[in-house]
């Protein structure tokens, strides 16, 4: 398993195809995951886009948007391991409690990083709708 295995949905209520433009947007995804260096290994067009992470760490990222109702549940994916910098292979499991709290502290601090991205393009793509409105 992963050190860091993430899920994550948030509903936008936004036209698919602004938040899958938004989401091919290659000058965002620094901005969404500053330590990662990203390549493109399937681009879904509409429904997303999944990326490998090349470097430390390494894994996968992915975005899989779902239309529903009149907006996009925006699926997110992490999966990301650290490499061991004298092997460059995936760093062992910690063996004590001191590194598990470590992996924890990492993934929950992902977690919340993600949600203020994610929330901020929320309220950037729903600017000046009124809740109950049509998109």
């Amino acid at each position: 398993m992963p050190y860091i295995d993430l899920v994550d949905e948030t509903y936008i209520a936004a036209l698919p195809a602004t938040v899958a433009d938004v989401f091919h947007d290659e000058s965002r995804w620094s901005i969404w995951w500053p330590d990662l260096t990203l390549e493109v290994f399937m681009d879904r067009g509409p429904l997303g886009i999944r990326w490998s992470a090349v470097g430390d760490p390494h894994g996968s990222i992915e975005i899989w948007l779902e239309a529903v109702s009149d907006g996009v549940l925006v699926h997110h994916y992490v999966r990301l391991d650290p490499l061991d910098p004298r092997t460059k292979q995936p760093r062992p499991e910690p063996h004590d409690d001191a590194g598990w709290r470590r992996v924890a502290k990492a993934r929950a601090e992902r977690a919340r990083r993600w949600k203020v991205q994610i929330w901020a393009l929320k309220d950037e793509l729903e600017a000046g709708r009124r809740p109950g409105t049509p998109v």
